[in-house]
């Protein structure tokens, strides 16, 4: 079964076509035909598109999403694409931030769970909304006819013990409001923790981790039986860590204190927090953790150092939170595009954890930038420490097609 899978933002749509099957899933052998990423949609949009070995690079007038999608289908069945007819998409997955208490697990799409999807905006108005649209684009484009499937970011999480994911607010607020922690990137915490087991060999029920997944944005995830127990994000994606222009964790009495000395409205407030703020605020330079290390390299900026080191510090910190929480884990897991690829991060937030058993291989963690899973741990560390590229694409197709199928997700 092709699966055309959809990630929609408000000026960015992600798509990939992954080819798989009950068999192909056995045998981990699904295959990617396609992907691409559109950015700046809403006026001359950037198009990057990948089919095997081409890659192609344009600009394009998309006034919105649906004329992106409208584009994204066009090239899938060009001469440049892997498909000789939109017939040929046999279901659609799309990514949707927020599932709420009422979706534990993935979902085909009807009316039914549009309706409730919708209900949700309130939950991620920055991020459900366009999530939806992408389902209605597939809809109006190929039909009601064609399976649709929400993959939720919060489903993960969903099983949380009532000690992890409430706040010590009055009890009626979280059941009138369902004021909450639900947490974020459960699918990509979800795939580390399959893709560990499946390296290792261990059973779900030996998958003690902790996962940390580091990029742009950034969360920490406490795996016990393969289960999600706790989460660094919260009601919002803005708790936690710190991230590239989200705070993170703070008192919430700033809010208030800094709203009255800076004349700022609640709304503009929350602006500082998610995009002035994290490492561009503590630089002053860029949210891009890429940049931070080349400035410290060239110039060892001191702000420039101070950010990286803040949020090592805050990442580690979660770990030992973590690891506490979960009585000891067989492993810590790094994964996103930092995770991946910053052995100098993952180096400072592993620093001073050596009394819990994690001994680094400098080599081996050196080593590691993007390709495939490797330990980065020494070989007789008590704890250990891997780095696992996420594949979060890969369990929305699997999902789709289970479900498409009969088999659940």
């Amino acid at each position: 079964m092709n699966v055309l899978v959809l990630n929609a933002g408000s000026s960015t749509l992600k798509f990939y076509l992954l080819a798989t099957d009950p068999e192909r899933m056995r045998r981990d052998e699904d295959e990617r035909l396609a992907h691409g990423v559109l950015e700046r949609i809403g006026g001359e949009a950037i198009v990057r598109l990948w089919a095997g070995e081409q890659r192609r690079y344009r600009t394009a007038p998309l006034s919105g999403l649906a004329d992106a999608v409208d584009h994204v289908l066009a090239w899938l069945v060009s001469d440049e694409g892997p498909l000789e007819s939109v017939a040929d998409i046999g279901a659609a997955g799309h990514r949707v931030v927020h599932g709420g208490e009422r979706f534990r697990a993935s979902v085909l799409i009807d009316a039914e769970v549009m309706a409730e999807m919708e209900e949700m905006i309130e939950l991620a108005p920055l991020h459900n909304p366009h999530n939806l649209r992408g389902v209605e684009a597939i809809r109006d484009r190929l039909g009601d006819g064609l399976p649709q499937v929400a993959v939720f970011d919060t489903a993960f999480h969903a099983q949380m013990p009532e000690e992890a994911y409430l706040y010590a607010l009055p009890y009626s607020y979280y059941r009138r409001h369902k004021i909450r922690r639900y947490g974020f990137h459960g699918t990509s915490h979800r795939y580390v923790a399959y893709r560990w087991r499946q390296l290792t060999g261990r059973p779900r029920e030996e998958c003690t981790l902790v996962t940390l997944h580091l990029g742009n944005g950034a969360s920490a995830c406490a795996i016990r039986g393969g289960r999600s127990v706790d989460t660094s994000m919260g009601f919002t994606p803005l708790e936690g860590l710190i991230m590239g222009t989200r705070s993170g964790s703070l008192d919430p009495a700033i809010l208030e204190f800094l709203g009255e000395k800076e004349g700022l409205p609640r709304g503009q407030v929350q602006t500082v927090l998610n995009k002035q703020s994290g490492l561009l605020g503590i630089s002053g330079l860029t949210h891009d953790m890429r940049e931070l290390l080349e400035e410290i390299e060239e110039s060892d900026d001191r702000r420039a150092r101070l950010a990286v080191e803040m949020f090592a510090y805050r990442a580690r910190s979660y770990v030992g939170a973590y690891l506490a929480a979960l009585g000891g884990a067989e492993a810590v897991v790094f994964t996103g595009g930092i995770g991946e690829n910053a052995p100098g991060v993952r180096a400072r937030i592993c620093d001073g954890l050596e009394w819990m058993g994690l001994e680094l291989d400098p080599a081996s963690n050196e080593a590691a930038r993007g390709g495939e899973a490797v330990r980065i741990s020494t070989d007789d560390s008590r704890l250990h420490a891997w780095v696992i590229p996420t594949d979060e694409e890969l369990l929305i197709a699997r999902d789709t097609a289970r479900l498409v199928m009969g088999e659940g997700p």
